[in-house]
């Protein structure tokens, strides 16, 4: 009788935090932090939203984990690469990480606790600018510049492609509708685009270089501390 009722069925995965944490992830990527509740996440996991307690503290505890989820794939390099290449490295992995997982950045720095995923991220950063010759003041702001940046070229260009058709139609028609005579600079560049089409990571690149170019010389110039 027994085999009857469980044939066609292999065992139940049993949960886990990393198992909670992963669907909590995925819940957010596709529905948004909104949709995030424990009740929504026991129910894709399949079970009651209490058994969910037994791996996680509360809520709170599962948005740590998942930004812990999300900082782990931003790749941080060794010590012995050369601050700029790090600083370079880092950021582009990170505009990757939070295009996967557009809440994240949001969240990263609202959350008021950390968990030990986020806590080394925020360490290696500051820790290797800190190694650089950059004040603990000039680090500060070194981070929040590189991090703005990057935090804002990302919302941009989805603000950008959520108000696009992306059609030729679309494009030609704009640029139709430009009276050449009051905007010659937007019709130029406009045209420009048209033909030779929008490297985003070239872009990307470009406003960071001349970040870390700006950085580099305020901690030559710097003291030091």
């Amino acid at each position: 009788m027994g085999g009857r009722a469980t044939a066609g069925r292999g065992p139940r995965t049993p949960l886990s935090r990393e198992r909670v944490l992963r669907a909590a992830l995925e819940l957010a990527d596709e529905r948004g932090l909104d949709a995030l509740t424990m009740r929504e996440l026991g129910r894709r996991l399949g079970v009651e939203a209490m058994s969910l307690y037994n791996h996680v503290a509360g809520k709170d505890d599962v948005l740590d984990g998942m930004l812990d989820l999300v900082v782990a794939e931003i790749d941080l390099p060794a010590g012995d690469v050369e601050w700029r290449e790090a600083m370079l490295r880092r950021a582009v992995s990170a505009r990757e990480a939070f295009t996967a997982h557009p809440w994240a950045s949001l969240l990263l720095d609202s959350r008021e606790s950390s968990g030990p995923g986020r806590m080394r991220y925020f360490e290696w950063v500051i820790g290797t600018l800190r190694r650089a010759g950059f004040s603990v003041e000039l680090a500060l702001r070194a981070f929040s510049a590189i991090d703005s940046y990057v935090y804002g070229f990302r919302r941009q260009k989805t603000n950008m492609a959520a108000g696009e058709g992306g059609s030729q139609e679309m494009a030609e028609a704009f640029l139709s509708a430009i009276p050449a005579d009051e905007f010659p600079y937007l019709l130029e560049v406009t045209r420009h685009m048209m033909q030779v089409g929008y490297d985003e990571d070239a872009d990307f690149a470009f406003g960071l270089g001349l970040i870390l170019d700006g950085l580099e010389r305020a901690r030559d110039a710097s003291p030091g501390v």
